[in-house]
């Protein structure tokens, strides 16, 4: 008697809910690709180890339901921004673009027989799903409606805006290129509807620069899954900072290579949510080079039984001397039922570095509240002063003061309003 199989159950009912599209050249080539590894790993479950503390049920069920949210105003429309938008599967471009920016559909890319993304889409995703599998991330690259394909040739002064507006189950995939001694600053914002599955593939050449600024919120019902592919040259910066408020359930996973010297790297996250708010932050960090630096800096608010999850990994490679890596990861827990589960991770294969981790999970500050109060500061307005003190480090890590003064008051707003 045949023992039925529930992970691949799962997997074939998921797959035969998508079309795959029928594209030819390097772009088929690459789904077909995906296709074939994600069969052969088949979609995540409760059992694999990096799914321990978050249930991965709600992405892979074949139906994810229809959710139309609240229409939010977007917290990105006071920035002067090349805005993309996305509704749905459809990609609508500016015409506005300043020199040395190149922006089109990844359908319409795919149509080109030789074409920059073709050494990158896909690639990336399959060399991060090295270590570990990550086939949602496979599933992404099979089976992606569209995307926004960017390429920096230059100093970008204005950002690049990718605002999304999703209603039921949106897969996206986006490949980023900057090209050697260029820089760029990437916003996305917007909402998902059910369910999304976003990858983005992110090549840095030889001294450029990327920035990478996203907020998720604050409508409630969404199911997101995230992932960002980094390969960073010689003399790059990435810094990458999240803003996460409510969500069912959110997981984003990073991950990041330094394959050249003195290769800079940031990745941040202030999270906030309440009752049923799952939030999942998955980092893997590899350091394949001399005299690199990343910083995880990760901080959530949790309240009303809401869970927490941080699993971030530095591995240090045989080689890479004078590795500087840092984490830290921590959460504030405004009651006894929410929970916060963390999986710091260092592996190193060098004898000349500097790595470290921490993750500590505790109470508001009593004095500091009592402080407050008896200064006549009412007790939610002292709580909030006391949460944006927490999540200041995580903001911190934004570098342009202008951004990061407005995602402050996004998060004051935000939180003011519970």
């Amino acid at each position: 008697m045949m023992v039925a199989d529930p992970k691949k159950n799962a997997t074939d009912e998921r797959l035969a809910s998508l079309t795959l599209p029928q594209e030819s050249g390097w772009l088929g080539s690459a789904r077909q690709n995906a296709l074939a590894r994600v069969k052969a790993t088949g979609l995540p479950g409760r059992r694999d180890e990096y799914w321990r503390y978050t249930n991965p049920a709600a992405l892979v069920q074949a139906d994810p339901g229809t959710t139309v949210g609240t229409p939010q105003a977007d917290p990105f429309d006071a920035i002067e921004a090349v805005v993309i938008m996305v509704e749905d599967d459809r990609v609508t471009l500016t015409e506005d673009l300043p020199e040395g920016l190149e922006i089109m559909r990844l359908s319409d890319a795919g149509k080109a027989d030789i074409h920059w993304a073709r050494d990158i889409y896909g690639v990336l995703e399959m060399r991060g799903s090295g270590p570990v599998p990550r086939p949602l991330a496979m599933l992404n690259t099979a089976f992606a409606t569209d995307g926004v394909v960017i390429r920096a040739t230059g100093k970008i002064a204005r950002p690049v805006h990718i605002r999304t507006v999703g209603k039921g189950d949106l897969i996206l995939h986006h490949v980023v290129r900057v090209e050697a001694g260029a820089s760029l600053t990437l916003l996305k914002s917007g909402t998902s509807g059910a369910r999304a599955n976003t990858v983005t593939e992110v090549d840095i050449g030889e001294g450029g620069a990327l920035h990478h600024l996203r907020i998720q919120g604050p409508d409630h019902h969404r199911h997101v899954n995230t992932h960002v592919f980094v390969r960073q040259a010689a003399e790059t910066t990435f810094k990458s900072f999240t803003l996460s408020a409510n969500g069912q359930m959110t997981r984003n996973e990073a991950v990041i290579e330094l394959t050249g010297d003195n290769a800079v790297s940031t990745t941040a996250c202030a999270a906030f949510g309440k009752g049923d708010f799952h939030h999942d932050d998955t980092v893997f960090v590899t350091h394949d080079a001399v005299n690199c630096q990343s910083r995880q800096v990760f901080k959530k608010v949790l309240r009303d039984g809401a869970t927490g999850v941080f699993q971030g990994k530095i591995l240090v490679k045989e080689g890479a001397q004078k590795t500087d890596g840092y984490q830290i990861s921590q959460a504030l827990l405004l009651d006894d039922d929410s929970q916060f589960l963390a999986k710091p991770e260092l592996e190193i294969y060098a004898d000349d570095v500097a790595c470290s981790h921490g993750s500590t999970t505790g109470a508001i500050d009593e004095t500091a509240l009592f402080y407050l109060r008896s200064r006549g500061v009412p007790k939610r307005v002292a709580t909030d002063l006391l949460v944006l003190s927490f999540l200041a480090e995580a903001v911190e890590e934004i570098e342009d003061d202008g951004l990061r003064e407005h995602v402050g008051a996004c998060l004051a707003d935000w939180l003011s309003q519970g």
